[in-house]
Parts: structure tokens; C-alpha cells; sequence
């Protein structure tokens, strides 16, 4: 549902006071609320009670800070908060004190406090209207509808001319897609105050709804005219420019927003999605930023802010905006797809990226139906072959490490076999074997190989035959007897 939005305003009331009427998300001052056009219409409430001077004097002293603090454009809502208790306490009669502490306390995001600020305020003085449409809004931003219409028709049957519960009542009627008594009651409600730019927007919405972007910027222009400080108006036609195709003009709109409330929380989220739409990543960042310094619990802030680190290359930083929105919603599915893209992409981890692929396509189908043209499918296909070449690789890596192992103990086998069986190196040419001496021992010549090998021993002669040896070779040996020498030629 659509959150109902409300305007801070200054109504003129008894004793020349004041009062502060704030919304959930929007404020502003607007000139004072109109007067009901039907005196008989009026309730015949009891006259209040006569409120202390020390207590007015306080009460105007508090709307005065407010005064101040809205032209700065920067509210203290503690200090006016003490402003205002100081006041109540001076006089607990003085209503529109207690209304305005239901405004603050609502501001700073205290609902029961409000409420129960709102219903005291009535108490005390049961025709603060503003306190029950206030405590109606609240009704249908929580989703009590029918919570809500009873109080806006409680107010239409005390002041049949009230505008701007009407314009309510006709959003509500928006919103269950009722056009046709939406928009009775908003022009009912524009017959009664043509300035109503509640009654404007709900016409807008519902041209917008039913597609009729013509009649929707028309009306859109003229809530501009009416009031230019009120950034729902601008917002409301950059939607329709957006609608048209016109992404420029529509940039504009939502800075012409911003800078009737810089912190106009619509216009920042639709500027950080143009801005990533245009790959401006640090401009995504910064409206992003303000984004969650409104809503540090908002889940998709955190997500499109961790897109926008991804974009300027700061990929740790989009991690952990990733895990920052799962925490806060951990069925957004767009979280698993972003994170398994910088696994798959930058991380080297297509394992895990496989995974988070699977399980945003089973968390997306359950939101919308994911078609095999979907561009999950073809990065989930990528990573799963990614994966496939990854093991493959490790496969043949291992394979050729055991091939190369029993390689080298082959050719270590080899050599040692071939060390066994080499053969002994014959003596070098010229070298005769030495004769046995008395120990049976002869000294050997070294080769230059180094070692020198064993050559046979000559076999023993018989006498006869080492004397015919002698014999041929010219020589006696002086321990035989000698011969008579054969001195013929």
C-alpha cells in the first residue's frame, strides 16, 4: 500500500496561538486551513477552558523556534519537543500543545506516543479535527483501512465541509482500485477547496494508474502552479515524463523536488536508478547515501548502493552492502544474482557462483517467471563450463605429473641397469703384461682412464721350449751350461 503523506502547516487559532500539523514523510508550511463554509454545520461543542498567559506565552515562543527552524530548513524536534512540554505544562487544558507533541513524536518515528498524543489532544478539545485525521492517516499507513474510513467519516459528519478528508478518503478508494469514487470524492473535495493539492495528487494517481498520462500531466501542472514548494507535485510529473520516454525532463522534475526538500526521499530513490540506468555510479552512490541516512534499514538501498561500488571497481565495499541487504531481507533475490556475478566474473569463484545462479532462479520464480531467455541462464551456463574446463584442467595437470614421475623412475632404473652390465676396458696399445714375480704378484700399467684393469697372466713354459726361445732370440742365459757354438755361416 501506498503510504498517505501529510503537510506540516500553521493554523490561527483562539488567543492568537498556533499550531503545527505535521505528515509521515513531507513538511511544510501551508497558509492557514479554511474555514468551514456551513456555520450550521459546525458541532456544538462546550467552550474550552481559558488558558494561562504563562502558557500561551510559551506555546508562541515554541511556534516562533518552528518558524525559525523551517526557514533553515533544518528541524530540532527535541528542542521543540521541550518548547512545547514546557507550554503543556503550564496548562494541561492547552490541547493544540499536546496535538503538536503527537507531530513531533510521529516525526521522530514514536507512533505510539503520537497516537496517544492525538486522542489526549481530542480529549481536551474534540473539535481538533487535524488530530483525527492525523490518527486516520496513521490508521491507513499501518493497513487498518477500515480503521481509517471510519475516522475520516467521523470528521465528514462533524464537518461536512472538510476538504481535505475527503481527498483522504478518496485515496483510500485509489488505492482498492476504485476510480470511479476516487474521483467523486476528489472533485468533491476541490469543489469545497479548489486549492487542495491532496485531492490534485489523488487525480493524478489515478490518471497515472489507468494509463492516461495526457490528463495526469494537466493536473500535475496545475498542482504546480497552486503550490511549487511541494515536492510530491514535481515528483509527480517526472513520473509521468518517465512514463513518456523522457528520462531528461523527468531528471529535472526530480531535482526541482529535491530542491524544494532536499530530503524528499522519492525523488533521491528515482535519481539513483536513472543514475545507474546511465552508468553514473558515483551519482547513484550519492543519492543512495541519502537514501539510507533516512532508512539505514532499507534493503534495496543497500543492494543498489553495493551496484554502484561494483560499477567504480570497489568490489570488496559491493560485498558488503550484498550481505548488508540479505540481513535485512533475506528473500530479496537480486542479492544472490549481484554477488554470484562478482564471483563468477571477478572473484574466480565459479563454484559459488554457480550456486547463488541456482538459487536466484529458484528464489525469482517464486516473484516472477524467469524465461529461458532470461540472462541468468546464459551466465549460469558460462560458469557451469567454467567450472567443467577448471576440473578438466586440474584432470590432465595430475595426469601429466604422474606421467612425468614415471618417467624419471624408468630412466633412473635404466641407468643403473646399464651401469651393471657395462663391459672392462682393454689395455692401452704398447703395454705388456708384467712377469710373475716370487710373491705371484705383477706390478700393472694404469691406463689414463684412470683404473686399471686385470690383464691374463702369461701361461708357464716348459724349459725346452724357453731355451729354444732364447735361442732364437740370440741370447744365453749365463746359468746353463754352454754350447758349442755353430761358427758356420
Amino acid at each position: 500500500m501506498n503510504r498517505t503523506t501529510r503537510t506540516m502547516r500553521l493554523f490561527p487559532l483562539l488567543a492568537a496561538a498556533s499550531l503545527i500539523a505535521a505528515g509521515c514523510t513531507a513538511s511544510k508550511a501551508t497558509s492557514p486551513a479554511p474555514v468551514a463554509k456551513n456555520p450550521t454545520a459546525q458541532p456544538k461543542d462546550a467552550p474550552p477552558p481559558p488558558i494561562s498567559n504563562t502558557a500561551k506565552a510559551r506555546f508562541e515562543d515554541a511556534v516562533k523556534s518552528f518558524d525559525t527552524q523551517k526557514k533553515a530548513k533544518a528541524f530540532d524536534y527535541p528542542a521543540l519537543e521541550r518548547k512545547f512540554k514546557s507550554a503543556l505544562e503550564s496548562d494541561a487544558n492547552l490541547a493544540e500543545a499536546e496535538y503538536n507533541l503527537g507531530v513531533i513524536a510521529e516525526r521522530q518515528g514514536n507512533i505510539p506516543e503520537a497516537k496517544a498524543r492525538y486522542k489526549a489532544a481530542l480529549t481536551k478539545k474534540p473539535s481538533l479535527r487535524q488530530a483525527s485525521e492525523n490518527l486516520a492517516v496513521m490508521e491507513q499507513n499501518g493497513g487498518n483501512v477500515a480503521g481509517a474510513v471510519a475516522l475520516y467519516q467521523e470528521v465528514l459528519q462533524r464537518y461536512p465541509d472538510d476538504a481535505q478528508s475527503r481527498a483522504r478518503l478518496a485515496e483510500i478508494y485509489r488505492q482498492q482500485n476504485d476510480h470511479d469514487k476516487a474521483m467523486e470524492l476528489a472533485r468533491g473535495a476541490l469543489m469545497r477547496d479548489p486549492t487542495s493539492t491532496t485531492a490534485l495528487k489523488v487525480m493524478i494517481r489515478s490518471y497515472l494508474d489507468r494509463k492516461q498520462l495526457s490528463m495526469a500531466k494537466l493536473v500535475a501542472l496545475r498542482g504546480v502552479k497552486l503550490d511549487g514548494a511541494d515536492p510530491e507535485l514535481h515528483h509527480s510529473v517526472g513520473l509521468i515524463q518517465l512514463r513518456e520516454g523522457d528520462a531528461d525532463d523527468a531528471r529535472l522534475s526530480f531535482k526541482k523536488a529535491l530542491e524544494a526538500r532536499e530530503d524528499y526521499v522519492p525523488s533521491h530513490v528515482a535519481l539513483a536508478q536513472l543514475s545507474l540506468d546511465a552508468e553514473d555510479y558515483p551519482g547513484a552512490e550519492e543519492h543512495l547515501r541519502r537514501i539510507l541516512q533516512a532508512d539505514g534499514k532499507n534493503a534495496t538501498a543497500h543492494l543498489n548502493l553495493g551496484l554502484s561500488y561494483k560499477g567504480q571497481g570497489q568490489y570488496d565495499k559491493a560485498m558488503q552492502e550484498y550481505d548488508e541487504a540479505e540481513k535485512l531481507d533475506p528473500e530479496l533475490a537480486a542479492v544472490h544474482l549481484n554477488r554470484a556475478i562478482l564471483l563468477h566474473k571477478v572473484k574466480d569463484a565459479p563454484e559459488r557462483a554457480v550456486e547463488l545462479y541456482k538459487r536466484y532462479i529458484a528464489t525469482a520464480g517464486g516473484e516472477v517467471a524467469l524465461s529461458g531467455e532470461a540472462p541468468v541462464f546464459g551466465l549460469l551456463r558460462e560458469a557451469e563450463a567454467i567450472v567443467s574446463a577448471k576440473r578438466e584442467a586440474v584432470a590432465a595437470e595430475e595426469q601429466a605429473k604422474k606421467m612425468e614421475d614415471l618417467q624419471k623412475k624408468q630412466q633412473a632404473q635404466m641407468q643403473a641397469a646399464e651401469k651393471k652390465q657395462a663391459p672392462q676396458a682393454p689395455a692401452p696399445n704398447g703395454a705388456a703384461a708384467a712377469p710373475a714375480t716370487g710373491t705371484g704378484t705383477s706390478a700393472q700399467a694404469t691406463p689414463a682412464g684412470g683404473s686399471s684393469p686385470q690383464t691374463p697372466a702369461a701361461p708357464p713354459q716348459s724349459p725346452a721350449a724357453g731355451a729354444q726361445e732364447k735361442k732364437n732370440a740370440g741370447t744365453t742365459d749365463p746359468s746353463e751350461p754352454g754350447e758349442p757354438e755353430d761358427d758356420l755361416l
